[in-house]
């Protein structure tokens, strides 16, 4: 998402096709996995989360926010990690720009591709199409990670595996056998049962980049997300899944500021202020 999160759900897991062999997972610029799904522009805001125990950001674009750029030193040590959100880029523009940052390893590509607000992509067309990120990982070095997949509203689509499945299968077809390039598996997720939905993923043979999660549960007795003790119930949970799996790569909570904020996720208060439940994640031990 770039302004509201995916959705949650469950499912028996679909037959696939044959798991390609793991990669070694991509190379980051920061050692620490924990980061902010946020569009992160206020130098106070990054100096509140500062200190080592979040160390990157995504705000769903290839460039950061023009008051970085303007002033990248206010970014600290937080490194931000670039992306495609679609197939919406001229590729010589975005090949210029990485090479100019050499130091960028990964980059994030097609958010949530099965819900039709967002990327809003079938498994063909993202099949066709796909080869255009290939095409920038040859020139520029950079690892791909993606697809952002997650529980959506495509009709015949709304399970990711399924998704997946049908992605690989088109791949296959329309570019000679071949599997497509992914470094990593990108996902999104807003509910109980974190742990079980990447297990569901394991036969992708991809480490993961869980690059936005909180917990929205909704109309369901006590287990409604519904205060801020709840959250952070839920956040150390998460957080604890994404430190000791050793295939989770890099993890995002969603979100940095939102308002109303019905499932008390915001991180930030007023600008430069963490709120009871940015301060855990900021404190939450690392593995």
């Amino acid at each position: 998402m770039s302004a509201c999160g995916g959705g949650g759900g469950g499912g028996e897991a679909q037959a696939s096709p044959t798991a390609p062999t793991p990669p070694a997972p991509p190379p980051a610029t920061s050692a620490v996995k924990r980061g902010l799904a946020y569009d992160l522009k206020d130098a106070a805001d990054f100096s509140a989360l500062s200190g080592g125990s979040v160390g990157w950001w995504v705000n769903w674009a290839l460039k950061p926010n023009a008051a970085v750029l303007a002033q990248p030193t206010i970014a600290g040590a937080m490194e931000h990690v670039p992306m495609l959100w679609n197939f919406d880029f001229d590729t010589a523009d975005v090949v210029a720009y990485l090479k100019s940052r050499p130091e960028l390893k990964s980059l994030l590509v097609l958010n949530e591709p099965n819900l039709t607000d967002q990327a809003n992509k079938t498994p063909t067309e993202a099949a066709a199409q796909w080869p255009r990120y290939e095409e920038v990982a040859r020139q520029t070095g950079v690892k791909l990670v993606g697809p952002a997949i997650t529980w959506g509203t495509m009709a015949g689509y709304t399970d990711p595996v399924v998704w997946m499945d049908a992605f690989i299968a088109a791949y296959r077809t329309a570019h000679g056998g071949r599997d497509p390039q992914i470094d990593a598996l990108a996902f999104h997720w807003y509910d109980y049962g974190l742990d079980d939905q990447l297990t569901r993923l394991e036969k992708y043979g991809k480490p993961f980049w869980i690059t936005e999660m909180a917990n929205w549960h909704v109309g369901d007795g006590a287990a409604q997300i519904d205060s801020a003790a709840k959250q952070k119930a839920q956040m150390a949970d998460m957080v604890r899944i994404c430190e000791t799996r050793s295939d989770v790569v890099r993890y995002a909570w969603f979100t940095g500021r939102w308002s109303p904020d019905p499932h008390f996720t915001s991180l930030f208060g007023t600008a430069g202020t963490l709120t009871e439940v940015g301060q855990q994640y900021k404190s939450l031990p690392r593995s």
